[in-house]
């Protein structure tokens, strides 16, 4: 079975944030279901399985461009929750 963008992201976002990215996706079902899935397929399919960086350096890059850009608390805590997951 072909491994898709979208199963490759759920995969490595369930590795990441656990229950805590699934209840990010959850809540945009009824208002963004296809910011949902872009942001599975993009950031955790793409991103988040390249080569290069471990998943503690693309959570520490990942938490230090919310700091920088402010106001971006929520999704901050689940990226503090997710770093702690990956160590």
């Amino acid at each position: 079975m072909e491994n898709t963008r979208f199963q490759k992201g759920t995969d490595r976002l369930n590795e990441v944030d656990g229950s805590a990215g699934q209840n990010v996706i959850a809540s945009l079902k009824t208002i963004a279901p296809d910011l949902g899935k872009y942001i599975i397929e993009f950031t955790f399919g793409d991103i988040y399985c390249r080569e290069g960086l471990s998943l503690q350096e693309r959570e520490l890059i990942t938490i230090a461009s919310l700091l920088t850009a402010g106001g971006c608390e929520p999704q901050l805590a689940v990226h503090i929750n997710g770093s702690l997951n990956v160590g």
